[in-house]
């Protein structure tokens, strides 16, 4: 699986139908799922589980901290044939930090490495981890040295760094994303002190020319929010970094070849909204944009709607 570029992991975001719709614009991108906690997997009743065939390369990520809970869901994660499993040690969100899961889990390296250590003792998939580079005031570049470097040994390859520290109180998870400053230079260089492993970065990275910048001193980049108001960015990643020369899809082409699956995850219960809220960016600056996110706004969450209301608003965009 090659990581160097992928779609980070977002709540209530990055469901397996917005997986799906990504999967139609990029061949190569790496897709994550939303958050799954240890709990849901095995006390919940719902499949948190599902996926399409078609999002591969996806990767399962878990929210958890104790290592014999992780370890099962590990494997029920690579019985449902996921390529990867990741850890969030990075969410800072109140509710994550009760669950003692997320940017928390920093402060106890020995912990994570632990929960490394059990999955990969009953998975072959890789299982990687996502991080911040430091929280409140632990934040010297020797903390994080100390942090992957115990992590590492417990077996991980794989790091995704969000290139800013978690301030676990005092902000919410959206100023956290926006109100530590970036480091990038610090992710750089932790990749020339551990060269053997795959360090990936994240945090503020809006386009493709930022992703091959970032790409001259690490091995991958993650995109977050980008990725999902202006998916069309993920319609050049083939070319641009897999050298992928098949042609580009357009939108409207993108649009058609979504329909079949609505129609057939309508056939299965799923409501048109749940799967065409996650394909308002898809003109994203382009004449007509407006016209369709409001069309597809307006009606698109009444419980009659259906491909129709699609094809409607795709007609107010011009070819």
């Amino acid at each position: 699986m090659d990581h160097k570029f992928s779609i980070a992991p977002m709540l209530d975001w990055t469901d397996r139908h917005c997986r799906y719709f990504h999967r139609m614009l990029s061949q190569h991108a790496v897709l994550y799922t939303e958050m799954i906690t240890t709990g849901a997997l095995i006390y919940g009743q719902g499949d948190y589980l599902a996926f399409n065939e078609e999002e591969h390369p996806v990767v399962v990520q878990l929210g958890g901290s104790d290592p014999e809970a992780m370890a099962k869901s590990a494997l029920m994660c690579q019985q449902r044939g996921y390529d990867a499993i990741n850890i969030n040690v990075g969410c800072p969100s109140d509710r994550v930090q009760n669950g003692m899961f997320g940017a928390c889990l920093m402060a106890q390296p020995k912990l994570v490495a632990e929960c490394v250590q059990a999955m990969r003792s009953v998975v072959d998939i890789p299982v990687t981890v996502k991080t911040r580079i430091g929280i409140d005031d632990q934040d010297s570049y020797q903390f994080l040295v100390d942090f992957v470097g115990t992590i590492a040994d417990a077996g991980c390859q794989d790091f995704i760094l969000h290139a800013r520290k978690a301030w676990l109180s005092g902000l919410s998870p959206k100023e956290n994303r926006e109100i530590p400053p970036l480091d990038y230079p610090r992710v750089y260089q932790l990749k020339q002190d551990f060269p053997a492993l795959q360090i990936a970065l994240n945090g503020g990275v809006k386009t493709l020319a930022d992703c091959l910048t970032h790409l001259q001193h690490v091995d991958g980049v993650m995109v977050g929010r980008e990725a999902y108001t202006n998916p069309l960015l993920l319609a050049q990643v083939d070319a641009a970094i897999y050298g992928d020369g098949r042609q580009v899809p357009t939108p409207h082409q993108v649009v058609r070849d979504m329909l079949p699956y609505i129609e057939q995850q309508m056939t299965q219960g799923a409501r048109f909204w749940h799967i065409a809220r996650h394909m308002l960016g898809i003109f994203q600056g382009v004449t007509g944009a407006r016209q369709w996110r409001r069309h597809l706004s307006e009606v698109g969450h009444l419980g009659t709607s259906g491909p129709e209301v699609m094809l409607a608003a795709l007609a107010k965009v011009p070819e």
